[in-house]
């Protein structure tokens, strides 16, 4: 069983370069895989391994950065490791809005437990912060998506917002509504909410029975999509362009194996596709064999 741990923290760090190193070395010794990014404002990522060895990747990551918890943090467990190697990233920013956060919005975070009393007021401006497939694979209802597909093009969707009316905002695990919380209180909204860590939180802590939450949740490892207590979900990975695809996708005449899906289907050339068609021959043949293809992506 590999256990999955989800978190960010922000915190002014240094020494970033030093400490990718220091990660890099201490990940790929205990066998932990996954991604972090690293960043003058903090880190966010998320990473797999066995119990103890993850146990020891976190307090690793909390010595070398010098603080005691986390901003959000959860956990789950797979069956098999959800995670091909292990990547330490530098970016400029956790989130890519083009400003930095010095000082977290704690004021509007809020439970999941109370979070359906917050989304079932008619008078709360609902937004699913995540990109548009994210939005098609599961979301709450009456949600709205602002239909971009980088993150810096957020602060134009949230000038037009009305500053009356309560906003409530959610995304996977909560930094991206954290770091826009901000932007909006800056602006002189007062009445702004985030689910407190996210929509893993809300799927992990409320029973599927009481839940407002239809379909599934993308995530991004080999799991594609999750469930409530997180179970792994029943999407899978385009191997043309690289979006979910569902069961009702793979009945398409124009979805193939390895190839593509209604989504891009109509879309990549004939040589892409027979480039595509090629390498899912190569994955059938290891699978035959009882072995891995290096371009193997599902599990």
């Amino acid at each position: 069983m590999f256990y999955i741990f989800g978190f960010y923290k922000f915190k002014k760090i240094k020494k970033i370069k030093k400490n990718k190193k220091i990660l890099n070395i201490f990940f790929i010794k205990n066998e932990i895989r996954g991604t972090i990014i690293l960043s003058n404002e903090g880190i966010n990522g998320t990473i797999s391994g066995k119990k103890n060895n993850l146990n020891l990747g976190i307090k690793k990551i909390k010595k070398v950065f010098n603080f005691l918890n986390f901003d959000s943090e959860n956990f789950s467990f797979n069956k098999f490791q959800p995670f091909h190697k292990c990547k330490v990233k530098i970016k400029k920013e956790l989130v890519p809005m083009g400003i930095n956060i010095n000082k977290r919005s704690l004021n509007g975070q809020i439970n999941p437990k109370k979070w359906n009393k917050i989304i079932s007021d008619e008078n709360t401006t609902l937004i699913d912060a995540r990109k548009p497939f994210e939005y098609e694979v599961g979301t709450f209802k009456n949600s709205i998506n602002p239909d971009i597909n980088n993150f810096r093009e957020f602060p134009k969707f949230l000038k037009k917002l009305n500053k009356n009316k309560p906003v409530a905002m959610f995304c996977t695990g909560g930094i991206r509504c954290e770091k826009a919380s901000v932007f909006l209180e800056k602006r002189g909204f007062k009445n702004v909410y985030q689910l407190k860590g996210g929509i893993l939180n809300y799927l992990k802590t409320i029973k599927k029975k009481d839940s407002l939450w239809k379909g599934e949740c993308f995530v991004f490892d080999n799991r594609i999509s999750v469930k409530h207590e997180l179970a792994k979900g029943s999407f899978s990975m385009c191997s043309g362009c690289r979006k979910p695809i569902s069961t009702k996708d793979k009945k398409s005449i124009k979805y193939e194996e390895g190839v593509s899906c209604p989504r891009c289907h109509d879309i990549l050339t004939n040589i892409q596709k027979d480039r595509f068609r090629m390498r899912q021959k190569q994955i059938n043949i290891a699978k035959g064999s009882k072995k891995r293809h290096i371009f193997q992506k599902e599990y």
